[in-house]
């Protein structure tokens, strides 16, 4: 049995509390999570308890079915049923559905104090109970992402302020060691996970380190090479574009991506797209007429055999 197993992986099911099923990919499970921690967000729903308790069962589910390794620990907690204590330091495996037909809550609390006392034990209640973990989410805009920030949360009645690193990415989870659940006996309190939600940005995408920009380019400037400005988070590049460049092309501009709380950068990768123009004057059609009835000096689809 793995030993972050909780009590509480056997009495819920994080596959029905994000709504998707036991065998979703790690894609759709990220999907729903975020579909429900939107829907049932405190800032959205003020003064609702209802939603927010939504909210919560939806970052508690999330923390587990969200990390692959995790989640295959509870997997195979929820098949095996629950582990208690036995003489001299021994370890049973009890399943839950053998125990009391698929039940939980204090029958579960009763019979494995009494596994305590069978065996010799002061019982589970006197022996050392880590900390529960806690899960919440924030929302950060792309510029805090980049280059971090300070924020404060409210869990279980308490206020925690802690910082955002840098280059933090979309949906990344933040571990506060020891802001959880009070422990009990003497154990260590559990962690506080934050997941983080980065907002888009209206032109930059993010890949990892590096960002990403499409930029459009006229017909003149692929066809005969042209020197163009291409906007960074800080300030502009000039960037060359060689004669003949086709749309699609990528172009790396170095050091100009995310730099993260390793102060590793990455760059900003550049895609052009040849715009078409939508309306011509009468000049213009002119002349592109008068080039397209030149002789082809390079047939694009010479390789299809047409």
């Amino acid at each position: 049995m793995p030993a972050t197993m909780r009590k509480e992986w056997l009495e819920k099911d994080y596959y029905a509390l994000l709504g998707v099923p036991k065998d979703a990919s790690q894609r759709d499970i990220k999907k729903a999570y975020r579909k429900l921690a939107q829907q049932h967000h405190p800032d959205a729903n003020p003064d609702n308890g209802g939603a927010e308790a939504k909210f919560k069962d939806a970052n508690e589910a999330y923390d587990v079915l969200g990390d692959a390794e995790q989640r295959k620990e509870y997997d195979h907690a929820r098949e095996m049923g629950y582990f208690v204590g036995g003489p001299g330091g021994n370890q049973q495996y009890v399943r839950v559905e053998d125990l009391f037909g698929g039940g939980g809550g204090s029958q579960m609390e009763d019979l494995l104090g009494g596994f305590g006392d069978l065996f010799g034990g002061a019982g589970r209640r006197n022996r050392p109970q880590p900390g529960r973990d806690l899960a919440t989410s924030i929302s950060i805009s792309f510029h805090e992402g980049v280059s971090g920030t300070t924020r404060e949360v409210q869990v279980d009645g308490k206020r925690v302020k802690f910082e955002v690193p840098k280059g933090v990415a979309d949906s990344a989870r933040v571990r506060l060691r020891g802001k959880g659940g009070p422990g009990a006996n003497g154990a260590p309190n559990g962690d506080l996970y934050i997941t983080v939600h980065v907002a888009d940005h209206p032109i930059f995408s993010r890949r990892g380190r590096d960002l990403t920009i499409d930029v459009p380019l006229t017909y003149m400037e692929a066809a005969l090479g042209a020197e163009i400005t291409v906007p960074t988070l800080n300030g502009s590049v000039k960037l060359r574009i060689p004669t003949g460049t086709p749309s699609g092309k990528r172009f790396k501009v170095k050091g100009r991506g995310v730099t993260d709380a390793k102060d590793r950068t990455g760059n900003l990768l550049v895609t052009v797209e040849v715009a078409v123009p939508q309306a011509l004057t009468d000049e213009e059609r002119a002349l592109l007429e008068k080039l397209r009835d030149q002789p082809a000096g390079d047939n694009p689809r010479k390789h299809l055999g047409v």
